[in-house]
């Protein structure tokens, strides 16, 4: 029987930004004990190790054998293969977004999940800020969406490529606000018209998408990760509110009909750390399945990474055929 007082044991495969940021996380959790990180880098993960006082493991089977639970955090075309065989050991996935490069890779790892009866969270981390709190909410009458997402071009990596550029910006950025948008919408793609372009890498760095969704709502996308200016913006019209999130200077406003007239409130992005929240929600997922007899998933679930990733995959593929079209890819060096 699992008792109440006994923590979930938990280990960080990939020790790069995000995981070094869940090894912190899972540290600091008190209903979660951080058992040890792996990493492709020996000295990486040592080091890591050694600032929160856990051991380094030579390999990813060893460090999951002594937990219930882990944080996947390499890159999205390591994913499968990493969490695979994790799954087939019997344990609980927490995976950095995209769930996958792939859609096959992705519904593959979610079927096995389902058959093993075990959490499997993605970690769309947008979702557990302050202001989406709110929006999750009141989604049912919003009638179009805006998102911007742009960043500057990651620096680069001795001997690896630069963070995120093995996938399309549309899988590494706009995958965020494709989750986002998908949970307020609540309805089916109906059609929707995209255009990108590689710049400096070999995967697409500037994209923008048109989305009409079956109940009338229409959302306008941009992600872009050559931008010189910083920008993460998330703005919501709805039949009673107009609702503006912007991420880099963590402030919110959300405008409403009332009454008396119109009303005005103020969000502070930075109310709760979200990923700490996200982290927190699934080891407490981890925490209520263990205890049984129900299968408690998080907030993000693998089903919902997967269809945020076929929304993605698909928008990515008309991209690709747009260029070849019209032969656009005749510009990139």
């Amino acid at each position: 029987m699992f008792g109440k007082k006994e923590k979930i044991k938990v280990g960080v495969v990939g020790v790069g930004v995000l995981g070094h940021h869940h090894t912190r996380l899972y540290k600091a959790n008190p209903d979660a004990e951080l058992i040890g990180v792996y990493d492709v880098s020996p000295g990486a993960a040592a080091d890591v190790g050694r600032e929160y006082g856990v051991p380094a493991f030579d390999t990813v089977a060893a460090l999951a054998e002594k937990c219930d639970a882990l944080t996947v955090a390499v890159p999205a075309t390591g994913h499968y293969e990493t969490a695979m065989p994790l799954i087939e050991m019997g344990k609980h996935i927490l995976m950095e977004k995209p769930i996958a490069a792939t859609v096959e890779e992705a519904r593959a790892m979610v079927k096995a999940a389902e058959m093993r009866n075990l959490v499997f969270g993605v970690g769309h981390v947008e979702r557990f800020n302050a202001a989406m709190d709110f929006l999750e909410k009141n989604r049912s009458n919003t009638l179009f969406i805006e998102a911007h997402r742009l960043a500057k071009y990651p620096p680069p990596r001795p001997g690896l490529h630069r963070r995120g550029t093995e996938v399309s910006v549309v899988l590494d950025l706009m995958i965020h606000d494709l989750d986002l948008v998908l949970t307020m919408v609540g309805s089916d793609v109906e059609r929707f018209d995209a255009v990108g372009m590689p710049v400096l890498s070999k995967t697409e760095d500037i994209a923008n998408v048109r989305i009409k969704f079956k109940n009338g709502t229409v959302a306008n996308v941009t992600a872009s990760r050559v931008s010189t200016e910083p920008m993460r913006k998330f703005r919501v019209f709805q039949t009673d509110s107009y609702i503006s999130m912007d991420y880099a200077k963590s402030t919110g406003k959300i405008i409403r009909k009332s009454f008396l007239g119109v009303a005005s409130k103020h969000v502070n992005l930075c109310e709760k750390n979200a990923l700490a929240a996200e982290i927190n929600d699934f080891v407490q997922a981890v925490r209520k399945t263990k205890k049984g007899p129900m299968i408690v998933q998080p907030r993000v679930t693998g089903a919902q990474g997967l269809r945020a990733l076929e929304l993605a995959v698909a928008i990515t593929e008309e991209i690709d055929a747009y260029n070849r079209k019209y032969d656009l890819y005749r510009f990139r060096k």
